[in-house]
């Protein structure tokens, strides 16, 4: 039996990078996927060739920072699947260079917007259906929500969706619904290629990361994939790590 079978997932943020991975590897293991991004023609592209593999995915438009948005999103989940099992909460913006001095008022609320208050305007989006069978909430945070160095908004937007992650943990057990953080270190990503081909970006990677590398995207796809299954179904509030060591030191 595949891992996600009859399952129904939501998943943010999946025109490239971490969420693409996470929305195939979840529709191989058996889910019914609803893959969403502001990007929406470089998905559709990926979800039109997925399709033809037989696989079940399907895709929306979507701007996470914006209520109406998730209620669509919510909408077109029930009425091509009947339900909702799974919510990765996957969509982010990393503002690079950033710093306290740098950072204005508005790329502040920028940052704050997409990777906090759009998981949170997600899950209230969702929770009805999650309530009726349960399930698993999946928020990708960062290292930047365990240590510093990241820029402010940034660290501050992953540390929050942390402890958001925590608190929905706490409340929600009861309704049978999970909980937990994804934290990745670098990532292979379109977020980081721009660092990639920075003079020195690989003596600087090798030197911070035990492993010496760059995660790639499916790596965390996994990682994902285990917290939303059933195989996590005693952890809850959880901060999962998947650094290559980076924290380690």
């Amino acid at each position: 039996m595949k891992r996600l079978e009859n399952k129904v997932a939501i998943i943010t943020g999946a025109a490239g990078g971490m969420g693409e991975a996470e929305a195939l590897l979840f529709a191989r293991e058996g889910a019914n996927v609803l893959a969403t991004d502001i990007q929406y023609d470089k998905m559709k592209r990926w979800v039109d060739d997925a399709r033809k593999t037989g696989l079940s995915i399907e895709c929306i438009s979507h701007d996470v920072t914006s209520e109406d948005d998730w209620k669509k999103v919510v909408e077109q989940a029930i009425s091509s699947y009947g339900k909702i099992n799974i919510l990765v909460n996957n969509a982010g913006v990393f503002p690079a260079g950033s710093n306290t001095e740098n950072t204005d008022k508005t790329g502040w609320e920028k940052v704050l917007a997409i990777n906090l208050t759009g998981p949170f305007i997600g899950v209230k989006a969702a929770l009805p259906y999650l309530k009726i069978h349960g399930g698993s909430i999946v928020n990708v945070s960062s290292i930047a929500g365990l240590v510093g160095g990241n820029g402010p908004a940034y660290s501050a937007s992953k540390a929050g969706l942390t402890l958001l992650t925590k608190d929905l943990a706490v409340e929600f057990a009861k309704d049978k619904i999970r909980a937990n953080s994804l934290h990745p270190g670098g990532v292979l990503t379109p977020m980081t290629e721009f660092f990639v081909a920075v003079p020195g970006a690989e003596e600087l990677i090798k030197a911070t990361s035990p492993q010496g590398r760059l995660a790639d995207p499916m790596e965390l796809a996994y990682a994902a994939l285990f917290l939303a299954s059933d195989e996590s179904s005693f952890m809850t509030g959880a901060e999962l790590v998947v650094d290559g060591g980076m924290i380690a030191r």
